[in-house]
C-alpha cells in the first residue's frame, strides 16, 4: 500500500489517502465515512488508529466499486506523507564509506541527533534558506522509516514488527551551523530541511529495505549513488536501539544516515545554491525533487 496526505485544493485541509496501480488516489477519510469505517484525516492519526491496514483495505475496495473518494493523481496536490510527527529521530555516520569520507571514526552503537518535526515538507516543496544565516547547506540522501506501533524498550527481533514502512528522505544540512555550533540540531533543523515522499510506502510491499539502491541528483548530476545493504546498524538494530531510551509514537520518522557523496565533502565542495534541483530517489519507493531558492 501506497499511503500520502493529499489536497484537492489550495484552500483544502490536508487527508490520507492511497495511491492505487491505476494512478488513482483514494480519499481514505471519503470513502471510509461512506463505508462507516471513519478514517482518520491525519496520517499519524491513521496509524495510531486500531486495525488501520485493514480498514483502508476496506475503504479502498469500496471506492473502486463505488467511484466514492476516487481522484485522479494529477488533480490533487502532494504534502509529506507524515505531516506531523511527534520526533524526527537521525542517525548519523550509518554507511561505512560516509563516515570514511569526512575522517569520523566507525561509530560502535549508532549516533543520534534529532531534526524538529518544523523540518517536515512535502516531495515538490522549495527548500528555502537565509543566506544571511548559512551559506552551506547540503543535500543527504536517506531511506526513512516511518514507525506504525508504538516501540518500548523492544529487542531486535521484534522490532521491524513496530515499522509501518518507508519513504524517500533528504535530511538537509545547513553545515557551516552545524560545525560551528559543536552540535548538530540548529544545523539539521531549518524549517522545511527534511523532505519526505513521495508516499510511504508499507512495510510488505518493499522486498527487503536493506538491499535498495540509494542516489542523490543535482541538477540532474547523480552525486550519491549506493545501496542500503551498507548501512552499519540496520532498521531493526535502530529501533531497538531507540527505544531503549525513548518511547518511539506511531508517525515518528527514523531517517537511518546518507550514503557517501555529500557536498561539503566533495573536491572541490557542491554546495546548494538558489536556483538547483535536488533529487533523492530510492528503489521501490520512488523519488522526491525539491528546488531551491533563498528564503
Amino acid at each position: 500500500m501506497r499511503l500520502g496526505t493529499y489536497t484537492t485544493t489550495d484552500d483544502s485541509a490536508p487527508w490520507t489517502g492511497v495511491r492505487t496501480d491505476d494512478d488513482t488516489i483514494v480519499s481514505l477519510p471519503e470513502a471510509g465515512q461512506a463505508s462507516g469505517l471513519g478514517l482518520p484525516d491525519s496520517m499519524t492519526d491513521l496509524l495510531a488508529s486500531y486495525a488501520w491496514r485493514e480498514k483502508a483495505d476496506l475503504a479502498v475496495a469500496y471506492a473502486e466499486e463505488t467511484g466514492v473518494g476516487i481522484y485522479d493523481a494529477g488533480d490533487v496536490s502532494r504534502h509529506a506523507p507524515v505531516t506531523n510527527p511527534r520526533k524526527v529521530v537521525c542517525v548519523g555516520l550509518n554507511y561505512r564509506d560516509h563516515a570514511e569520507e569526512g575522517d569520523n571514526e566507525i561509530p560502535d552503537t549508532p549516533v543520534l541527533f534529532s531534526k524538529f518535526p518544523t523540518t517536515v515538507a512535502g516531495p515538490e516543496d522549495t527548500i528555502e534558506w537565509d543566506p544571511s544565516l548559512t551559506e552551506k547547506v547540503d543535500y543527504e540522501a536517506e531511506l526513512v522509516a516511518v514507525v506504525g506501533e508504538q516501540a518500548r524498550r523492544v529487542e531486535e527481533s521484534e522490532a521491524m514488527d513496530h515499522v509501518a514502512g518507508f519513504m524517500v528522505g533528504n535530511d538537509v544540512s545547513a553545515r557551516d551551523l552545524q560545525h560551528g555550533d559543536g552540535q548538530w540540531v540548529r544545523g539539521k533543523s531549518l524549517d522545511g530541511f527534511a523532505p519526505t515522499g513521495p508516499e510511504l510506502v508499507s512495510i510488505d510491499e518493499v522486498e527487503d529495505p536493506h538491499d535498495l539502491d540509494i542516489y542523490a541528483e543535482v541538477n540532474g548530476e547523480r552525486l550519491q549513488d549506493s545501496s542500503t545493504e551498507h548501512l552499519i546498524f540496520d532498521i531493526g538494530e535502530l529501533v531497538s536501539f531507540c527505544s531503549q531510551a525513548f518511547t518511539l509514537e506511531p508517525g515518528d520518522l527514523i531517517f537511518t544516515g546518507t550514503p557517501p557523496g555529500v557536498g561539503v565533502y566533495r573536491d572541490p565542495p557542491v554546495l546548494l545554491e538558489e536556483g538547483d534541483e535536488v533529487t533523492i530517489g530510492v528503489e521501490e519507493l520512488g523519488e522526491i525533487t525539491n528546488d531551491c531558492a533563498f528564503d
